[in-house]
């Protein structure tokens, strides 16, 4: 008799970006030796998603650094603005994705891609088309300037299945705030990474304020 083998469970989802941890550091690498020691500074305070924005000339090599160097780190692409941007990022390495804003066809590239993506958004229809794709989780960019707390708590009311990671002009002081929001599942900043403290490469320090921005929440 042929042997009937049980089903095999389907596979355990991904978790969501915006549940990784309550902030996702927002790194602009200048120098790529300081990749993979700022990634392990991160990780060990307790933010394992770094978004490595795609503004200077080593970035996706500090992704590819990270992604094979820093295993616990979830290193993502930031400033993704075009189709080329992110076939590179995911070529290197990136396991997700961040867009200021978006377009159809940069939409299209990010959902082709198989990684999770946060599309970035400042206005009510903007939010409203996301969710017309079928996507509910974005960036919501520039937050301070865009309308802040206020603006996300209005769009709450009549778009509660929208959730967002709140980056530009969040601090230390205002992450509380945000996170305090139904409607935001983490923020982005570079708080953690002193300008300073990265020039003088003071791992300690970023590492002893990353764990600071992971105990917010």
């Amino acid at each position: 008799m042929a042997r009937i083998s049980s089903p095999s469970p389907p596979p355990t989802p991904s978790p969501s970006v915006l549940d990784l941890a309550p902030v996702v550091p927002v790194v602009v690498v200048e120098d790529l030796a300081d990749a993979v020691p700022m990634a392990r500074a991160l990780v060990a305070g307790g933010l394992p998603a770094i978004e490595v924005t795609l503004r200077t000339p080593v970035a996706l090599d500090a992704i590819r650094a990270i992604a094979a160097e820093v295993p616990d780190a979830v290193v993502g692409a930031g400033t993704v603005i075009s189709t080329r941007n992110v076939e590179d990022s995911v070529a290197a390495g990136a396991r997700f994705l961040v867009s200021p804003g978006w377009t159809e066809s940069l939409l299209a590239a990010m959902r082709g891609s198989g990684v999770p993506f946060l599309p970035g958004v400042s206005t009510a229809s903007e939010v409203v088309a996301l969710l017309e794709h079928g996507v509910s989780e974005m960036k919501f960019f520039p937050a301070e300037a865009a309308g802040g707390t206020a603006y996300l708590k209005s769009l709450g009311g009549p778009l509660p299945q929208a959730r967002f990671c709140p980056t530009g002009g969040v601090t230390a002081d205002t992450a509380p705030a945000y996170l305090a929001l139904k409607n935001v599942g983490c923020v982005g900043g570079s708080w953690m990474l002193p300008s300073d403290a990265v020039a003088a490469r003071d791992w300690a320090r970023v590492e002893s304020l990353a764990r600071e921005a992971a105990a917010l929440r």
